[in-house]
């Protein structure tokens, strides 16, 4: 369906990996002091092959786009947040924007689709798929052309950001409702119930999740025949924003580009993305696990560890991003760190 898809995926290099790690075993610390930090460090030497990791160049994409799924009454926002928080994100006031100035990374938005048609505005590009998706209550959310067209937008995305030199992505979203699409496709994926996977999303109260429990599980009766592999669950239950989400996962590791990977929405397009493409898993660092519901249990069907838990709930990128200094961190750490001989501090003694 999606030609691209079978293009290799580059493998950690296992020589690098144990360069990098006898670099650490060098530096003026006891060894593993620095926990966590060393290990990304190492990951990232054997990914980029060299022992002195580099994550400067990094660049932020958020894909926005509208949910049929919104009109079932499962969100505690209207619809028209979505091209709200478009235009918000344009004008510097969104979360996501403020980190994005602190560090000095470039923002761009990816209009995929919303109910609402949107004026040319700076940090916006629209690449308008349909205005939002189809309800999958009753229906798949995309057809066949929809969600090639949402993969093969993400592509083209992250291969400007290869062609710029980019060293890694932070990936966000926006999309009122799509806390309900990603609650479907993890229990369409991996038939766990709704009521362990759905939460409160953007902050219904109990009444409201429950109604939001019940439409997920009417949904997944109601489209049972549309559930044969990831690509086609993705189809069904995923939005716009998801897809390409997904799809930017792949094909950022197809270009040797690491992901950092946001919040529940990302993460969920981060477990298609390796259902579709094992290979791309190396590829992915996970900044946080937020205080949604179903995430803990989507990061345990990954099998990963993220690095922060703040009980955050915000999406659009902003846990990835308050994640990305750390990440730099690591690698100057490994980078310029003195080694005891060249600080002529004693080593252990043996």
């Amino acid at each position: 369906m999606i030609d691209w898809l079978s293009e290799p995926v580059g493998q950690l290099d296992k020589g690098f990996l144990l360069q990098a790690q006898e670099k650490q075993n060098q530096l003026t610390k006891p060894q593993g002091a620095l926990g966590v930090l060393e290990e990304i460090a190492v990951i990232i030497s054997g990914l980029q092959k060299t022992k002195q990791p580099n994550i400067d160049q990094a660049e932020i994409i958020i894909y926005a786009a509208d949910h049929g799924i919104a009109q079932e009454n499962v969100s505690a926002f209207p619809q028209v947040v979505t091209a709200e928080m478009v235009k918000n994100f344009s004008a510097g006031g969104a979360a996501i924007s403020v980190l994005s100035k602190q560090h000095d990374l470039s923002l761009q938005v990816i209009n995929l689709g919303l109910v609402i048609e949107l004026p040319r505005m700076k940090r916006v590009e629209h690449q308008v798929i349909a205005a939002g998706t189809k309800s999958f209550l009753h229906e798949q959310a995309m057809d066949e052309r929809q969600i090639i067209k949402a993969f093969n937008t993400a592509k083209k995305y992250v291969d400007q950001a290869h062609d710029s030199h980019c060293q890694l992505l932070i990936f966000g979203e926006m999309g009122i409702a799509n806390t309900s699409s990603a609650s479907a496709l993890v229990c369409a994926l991996s038939s766990i119930e709704p009521e362990i996977i759905t939460g409160l999303g953007t902050g219904i109260d109990k009444d409201a999740l429950a109604h939001k429990v019940q439409v997920i599980k009417e949904a997944l009766t109601n489209n049972k025949q549309h559930l044969s592999s990831p690509l086609e669950i993705l189809q069904t239950f995923g939005g716009f924003e998801i897809a390409a989400l997904t799809a930017s996962f792949i094909r950022s590791a197809q270009k040797g580009i690491i992901s950092l990977v946001d919040g529940f929405i990302c993460s969920v397009a981060a477990l298609f993305a390796i259902r579709i493409k094992p290979e791309c898993k190396p590829w992915l660092i996970f900044s946080h696990r937020s205080a949604e519901q179903g995430h803990k249990k989507v990061l345990e069907l990954i099998a990963v560890t993220p690095l922060l838990e703040f009980n955050l709930r915000l999406g659009e990128g902003s846990g990835a991003a308050l994640a990305y200094p750390l990440i730099r961190s690591a690698c100057l750490l490994q980078n310029e760190m003195a080694s005891f001989s060249s600080a002529d501090v004693s080593e252990k003694l043996t």
